[in-house]
């Protein structure tokens, strides 16, 4: 399976700017102002290992560019 093996990627890096979610609690998992490594995207989220060092999807309103 494909995204068993995203752990290994690297295709830039963003910083979390807002953790303001309107459905799910996302403070757990991401941190204000930390960097994190993208490991894969799509037109509406980001993938990156999160806080609790596995890969999580988010969406991109979460994130800018670094």
């Amino acid at each position: 399976m494909l995204h068993e093996t995203w752990q290994d990627n690297n295709l830039g890096e963003v910083k979390v700017v807002n953790v303001d979610a309107k459905k799910y609690k996302v403070s757990d998992m991401l941190t204000v102002n930390q960097t994190y490594t993208i490991v894969n995207e799509t037109e509406e989220y980001i993938f990156v290992i999160d806080n609790s060092g596995k890969v999580g999807g988010y969406y991109k309103a979460y994130f800018e560019r670094i």
